[in-house]
């Protein structure tokens, strides 16, 4: 049997220029009037179905397989395909947490925090303390971020960081509201005196 020719192979830098294409040429079809463009449009949408459906095969043979899942989901152009037919096998918390993770040295970077207050009903609320000037296109870029790895999101909010809880001094946990100062205890001022008959020294 005659060996197949090697396949030239495109790597994530050249991948995504052609991704770019990919989204001028198809909007450009959209707008081109005519039965030739709505049949290139016609083919683009099966030879889609298609290889979403193969690709959905794919997946559900590496479930059973944690590490060839973790490739299949880590790899930038896979994802972007599992994404974009929506068979991404992880759940959206988990998208959106990555999101964040790979988020989080950037913002940190520019002297803020950001972490993930949680996911509901469709909306992902993200905590983000940013102090520099930059704090507008900061949280921009963020909400960028969790809808590309999230695009079934409705939305999401980008809030600041609750305020933290009121220190206590440990000192007061330990003292009585009534507590009298030392000096004033010795000179008897403000102690009770015993009064009647069982005081020391009165009458029995």
């Amino acid at each position: 049997m005659a060996e197949q020719p090697d396949v030239p192979r495109l790597d994530d830098a050249a991948v995504e220029p052609r991704l770019a294409r990919l989204d001028a040429v198809l909007g450009q079809l959209e707008q081109t009037p005519g039965r030739t463009a709505e049949l290139a449009l016609e083919a683009v949408e099966l030879l889609t179905a298609v290889y979403g459906e193969a690709l959905a095969r794919v997946t559900d043979l590496a479930t059973d397989s944690p590490g060839a899942r973790d490739r299949l989901t880590g790899d930038e152009l896979l994802r972007h395909l599992l994404l974009l037919h929506r068979i991404h096998p992880d759940p959206v918390q988990a998208r959106v947490t990555r999101a964040v993770d790979d988020l989080r040295p950037q913002v940190r970077a520019q002297g803020g925090e950001i972490a993930l207050v949680g996911v509901e009903d469709g909306v992902a609320r993200i905590s983000l303390s940013a102090t520099s000037c930059g704090a507008s296109a900061l949280r921009d870029l963020v909400r960028e971020q969790v809808l590309t790895f999230a695009p079934e999101l409705s939305a999401v909010d980008v809030v600041a960081p609750a305020p933290a809880p009121a220190l206590i001094p440990v000192a007061t946990l330990w003292r009585r509201p009534d507590a009298i100062p030392a000096d004033r205890a010795a000179a008897g001022d403000g102690v009770p005196q015993a009064a009647g008959p069982l005081a020391l020294g009165g009458p029995a």
